[in-house]
């Protein structure tokens, strides 16, 4: 690759994003700083503002990485199996999106500062992977479940993302929170991130108990 070629680029920031993700796995984002990234990069930390500007913009980079991500695993569902009751596409769409741990942490994160403080560029590259997401969990309804009409589909959409925002905060909980629940008295049901989903999807799917 020549320097400052595309493909020298897009490798960099990859690698950026990389080390950025693996940090991520035992530290929180408030601890990660753009010196801790460079520093488990090949080159300096300072060459980390040619391709990112602040570290919210490598992070919405990395939860960009994990739509795609999660986009190909519906793909590939969607190009194995031609037909699916409800309950199987349930089953499915929940496998897809909680096989991804690392995209529920994110999405659990504050993105309105994470966008706030990104360039509209970045955030347009964000938002388009964002915007695949939606468009490939409609079209999974719609490839399994021809009989729901256009404005069900969109009320599914309108639901059920909002939902997985809050699947890593309900369904990971130290035992810190487990001994402040308890000493508030407020009842506690481990439910693991797959089980959540399987249920709510069962409920916006309309499926019925056998």
């Amino acid at each position: 690759m020549s320097r400052g070629s595309p493909e020298l680029t897009a490798a960099r920031k990859e690698e950026i994003i990389a080390a950025c993700a693996e940090l991520n796995e035992t530290m929180s984002f408030r601890e990660i700083t753009i010196k801790e990234i460079g520093a488990a990069t090949s080159f300096t930390r300072t060459s980390i503002y040619n391709y990112f500007e602040t570290k919210e913009e490598i992070f919405l980079a990395l939860l960009q990485r994990e739509y795609e991500l999660w986009v190909a695993a519906m793909d590939a569902v969607m190009a194995e199996r031609a037909a699916m009751t409800r309950d199987e596409l349930a089953q499915a769409l929940a496998r897809t999106l909680t096989d991804r741990p690392r995209l529920l942490r994110l999405l659990s994160m504050n993105l309105y500062d994470m966008e706030a403080n990104s360039r509209p560029e970045r955030l347009a590259e964000f938002k388009a992977a964002y915007g695949a997401s939606l468009d490939t969990v409609g079209r999974m309804v719609e490839k399994y479940v021809p009989e729901m009409d256009g404005a069900a589909r969109q009320q599914f959409l309108y639901v059920f993302f909002p939902f997985i925002y809050g699947i890593h905060p309900y369904t990971s909980v130290t035992e810190k929170q487990k001994a402040a629940m308890a000493q508030a008295k407020i009842p506690y049901v481990y439910q693991s991130a797959y089980d959540l989903t399987y249920t709510c999807l069962k409920k916006l799917l309309n499926v019925k108990e056998a």
